[in-house]
């Protein structure tokens, strides 16, 4: 189906992904009651105290899949077949996990086998590092490789980001705006489309995890998480590859790979920083436990809503920092500077709640 109106095509994917979406997941919500498909709020690392049903990640999948086969067309974009192949994978793997749990091992399978596929054989890949350590041009030997362990660290750190209601999506959302708004700049239609696609999907399941009704509730679970990082990742990529060859357009961005963690830094310093805290404590890097940011907050006691609203605006701010930054810094120098305030802004809470419990202790 061609479209002569782009702005037409662009605002039917957005309505398509959000309709299915938000369509399907009542019924899905009505599956679970009947079979008894929740999230056991009585783990102690869950911060809900009611059973909710985890998966929405089905709807995500629906509303998203329908709405790129229905309107990119794989003659101008053949990356789309590994791409659904590829969240078709993660799918399974996400939807077995939600419902059975699996090993952290074999979701790590999963995830390298769907990255191959997207990597290797849609050619989804990374072949510059734009003057980074002063290297730019890399052969496929380097590039798939390094391809294949960025979208599993993408995948990895938008799944740990989903800790409370609505955070994973909103930061989604804002990613996926962003890379969207890039690529309609500079004329890479069939990217905004994905990135349109992601968002309409997700504003239809906000809808639903911010409810208020236990019956009306749901959360994305590890299937849609796990999808969200893959098309996550295939964006970022995008966005360095396309700036190659791109100097003479005024929409160039010179340091892409610094900007790309400055669009995506609050999942990829999260998951870092809380690694690193696992290593030290010599815990396994794949076992969740309750140190993210988002934690933090809600020890301090602040709501849910609220965190997303604090996280979402820092999350835009180091975005337009970074865009503003790339004019006049390089590579290395904007990297430095992301790294620097992030780790302020991570720091703080910790410093709150130190504070807060030691004049709790002193007033005893």
């Amino acid at each position: 189906m061609v479209f002569e109106n782009k702005i037409l095509l662009f605002s039917l994917i957005f309505i398509i992904s959000f309709i299915v979406t938000f369509v399907a997941i009542p019924s899905i919500i009505k599956v679970a009651n009947i079979k008894n498909l929740f999230d056991d709020p009585e783990d102690n690392r869950k911060i809900h105290t009611t059973k909710v049903p985890t998966l929405g990640g089905i709807a995500i999948f629906a509303g998203i899949t329908i709405a790129l086969l229905f309107f990119i067309d794989i003659n101008t974009f053949p990356a789309l077949k590994y791409l659904i192949i590829s969240l078709i994978i993660l799918f399974f793997i996400g939807i077995k996990d939600d419902i059975l749990m699996i090993a952290p091992y074999t979701k790590m399978l999963g995830q390298i086998v769907a990255s191959f596929v997207i990597v290797f054989f849609g050619e989804i890949q990374i072949t510059n590092l734009h003057g980074f350590f002063q290297i730019f041009e890399i052969s496929q030997f380097v590039g798939i490789p390094l391809s294949i362990f960025t979208v599993i660290v993408i995948i990895n750190a938008i799944n740990f980001i989903d800790g409370i209601d609505g955070l994973s999506a909103s930061i989604c959302i804002i990613i996926s705006l962003t890379f969207g708004t890039w690529f309609y700049l500079v004329g890479e239609h069939d990217y905004v489309l994905i990135s349109l696609a992601i968002i309409g999907s997700l504003i239809a399941f906000l809808r639903y995890n911010f409810s208020n009704s236990s019956t009306k509730k749901i959360f994305m679970g590890d299937t849609g998480s796990l999808i969200m990082g893959l098309l996550i990742s295939v964006l970022v990529i995008a966005f360095n590859e396309k700036n190659i060859g791109l100097e003479d357009n005024p929409y160039f961005i010179l340091p892409a790979p610094s900007v790309s963690f400055g669009i995506l830094i609050v999942p990829l310093f999260d998951m870092l920083r809380v690694m690193f805290i696992r290593i030290l404590k010599r815990k396994h890097i794949l076992y969740p436990d309750k140190n993210h940011i988002h934690h933090a907050f809600l020890e301090l006691g602040f709501s849910h809503k609220q965190i997303v609203a604090i996280i979402i605006l820092v999350n835009i701010g180091f975005i337009i920092l970074s865009f503003w930054l790339s004019t006049f810094v390089t590579i290395r120098r904007l990297l430095l500077i992301q790294l620097l305030l992030i780790s302020f802004f991570t720091y703080i809470p910790s410093i709150v709640l130190k504070r807060k419990l030691k004049k709790s202790k002193n007033q005893l």
